[in-house]
């Protein structure tokens, strides 16, 4: 029976909210309570000055603690920086959700964040971020809205680096080493058109707006992407998604200003929670 209430548990949860499960940000919704989900990134890109392929994969672990927290951790490896593919950072995130307000078919939702990383490359350009390149820290907030079949979600961040050479040098002018940065997203549930059973596949369309200013460097200050993506969620456990992200405007020097990202994610319903075991009369 617990299996059953699991399903139609993340049934629902993929009919409601599915178009909010953003391939490059995070919303402020939380995934099910009691859950773990792992998950595969690879980005793929060519440099500005080069024609070799530049790829990065993400091996992630995502657990559902409760209904207002979860966190993440993950290890990344590359060769962005390193002619040899091998390992490069890894990365922790949290994120506790402050704010509910939910009505039928539509909910509103605030979380707060923070992630801390680490990264073997050395600070030699200034686009900031802890998904590979940085070592840092960054905290901020996310709001998400769903209507019907839309979702729209903001975010806005600070981002701290805290690799070495920032130190040893002992020169804060010489690269960025803090920025803020925001994303605004937007979802679309574009199949089913009707919900009918627990085995058909939603589609969602996704565009996100993704930019970084950084604070404290004036030579290179911003630069602003957008990424287009299509995803496809299976069963509500697996969740394939498909995208491309392109530089609009900016000044700042980029190992690459276009790439492909394809991530696949698995979700683990309740794993993290005990089975009861009966009593013996």
């Amino acid at each position: 029976m617990k299996k059953i209430y699991a399903v139609l548990l993340v049934f629902v949860i993929g009919k409601a909210s599915a178009q909010e499960l953003y391939p490059y940000t995070e919303p402020a919704s939380n995934m099910p309570s009691g859950s773990i989900s792992l998950k595969l990134t690879s980005m793929l890109e060519k440099g500005v000055h080069s024609s070799s392929l530049m790829q990065r994969h993400m091996l992630e672990v995502m657990l559902g603690l409760n209904k207002k927290w979860m966190v993440h951790g993950a290890l990344t490896f590359s060769n962005m920086h390193q002619q040899s593919f091998a390992w490069e950072g890894a990365r922790v995130y949290a994120k506790y959700r402050f704010l509910s307000v939910d009505d039928v078919h539509k909910h509103f939702r605030m979380a707060a964040f923070g992630a801390a990383a680490y990264s073997r490359a050395h600070l030699d350009h200034n686009e900031l971020n802890l998904m590979g390149d940085n070592s840092g820290v960054q905290y901020g907030l996310i709001a998400t809205q769903l209507s019907n079949k839309f979702a729209f979600s903001g975010t806005g961040s600070i981002l701290e680096v805290i690799n070495r050479e920032r130190w040893i040098k002992n020169d804060t002018s010489a690269y960025a080493f803090r920025a803020f940065q925001y994303s605004l997203s937007a979802g679309f549930l574009l199949l089913p058109v009707t919900y009918r059973d627990y085995d058909q596949t939603n589609v969602n369309l996704y565009a996100e707006l993704l930019g970084s200013r950084n604070l404290n460097f004036t030579k290179e200050k911003y630069f602003v992407d957008l990424a287009p993506s299509i995803q496809a969620i299976f069963r509500s456990t697996g969740k394939l998604s498909v995208g491309y992200r392109f530089q609009l405007a900016g000044d700042v020097y980029r190992l690459s200003k276009r790439s492909f990202m394809i991530s696949y994610e698995h979700i683990l319903l309740n794993a993290l929670r005990h089975k009861k075991t009966k009593e013996l009369p």
